[in-house]
């Protein structure tokens, strides 16, 4: 976990990688319950005996599923203090370039691209965010994502 006492203190890190999370194992019961609150059914992803015999051998997760665990890494690796309220202020550029098979362990790694402030005390961060597969020499997804936290 990096820690920042304030906004401050993070903007002195643009242009660098801040954190890298820990790994975390993305299983076949995370999956389906990704395809219950989307309704993203495709067999790839929850159908093992059919994905079995498919282009992967095995059901893989939803690429959005991937996405989806960039704020989960990142309060689990970087702790902003004095910040009041933080939100998710969108995406500049998506890109799901390796495919991710049940049971594979992901990590996220953060470079702050720039920071810039904004009204009401606040900051906009542009955030880089390269997820790995443990074992793979090749990101499954990067992300340029785009924050704001108000102090």
């Amino acid at each position: 976990m990096r820690i920042f006492e304030t906004l401050s203190d993070l903007r002195a890190c643009a242009g660098e990688e801040v954190a890298v999370s820990d790994w975390e194992r993305i299983d076949q019961h995370r999956i389906d319950r990704f395809a219950e609150a989307t309704g993203d059914f495709q067999w790839i992803h929850v159908d093992p005996a059919r994905a079995a015999a498919g282009p992967f051998g095995k059901t893989i997760a939803h690429g959005y599923l991937t996405l989806s665990m960039l704020p989960h890494f990142f309060e689990r690796t970087i702790e902003l203090r004095g910040v009041k309220m933080g939100v998710n202020y969108g995406l500049n550029k998506v890109r799901f370039t390796s495919p991710v098979p049940v049971d594979s362990e992901l990590r996220a790694r953060f470079k702050l691209l720039s920071m810039e402030d904004i009204p009401d005390n606040g900051a906009q961060m542009t955030w880089l965010v390269t997820f790995e597969k443990k074992g793979s020499d090749r990101p499954v997804c990067v992300a340029e994502s785009i924050s704001r936290r108000y102090a």
